[in-house]
């Protein structure tokens, strides 16, 4: 079975940690091992926590929006951030 890959954008589950079962964005990456996650609440854009992948289940979901205004050095809001992961959930549940 292939994995998913986690790539900047990608939405994922954290797998293991006080924040397990909760949603993220990945909004860096470190290295091969590491990426950067954030989700507007728990953890904000000036917070972000250093997770390693592993630890991390990948929905296969890439929000391109925030793909492209990282790669340009934009900045993105907390509240951008809660508001793609709302809209993706609401899809998944329609499904």
């Amino acid at each position: 079975m292939k994995k998913l890959p986690i790539e900047i954008g990608s939405i994922v589950i954290s797998k293991a940690g006080r924040d397990q079962g909760r949603r993220f964005l990945v909004v860096g990456e470190v290295d091969d091992d590491f990426v950067m996650i954030a989700n507007g609440e728990l953890r904000k854009m000036d917070r972000q926590k250093k997770k390693r992948r592993r630890h991390l289940k990948p929905t296969g979901i890439v929000v391109t929006e925030l793909q492209a205004r990282l790669a340009k050095g934009q900045p993105v809001q907390d509240h951008e951030l809660r508001s793609w992961l709302s809209e993706e959930e609401e899809k998944l549940v329609q499904v």
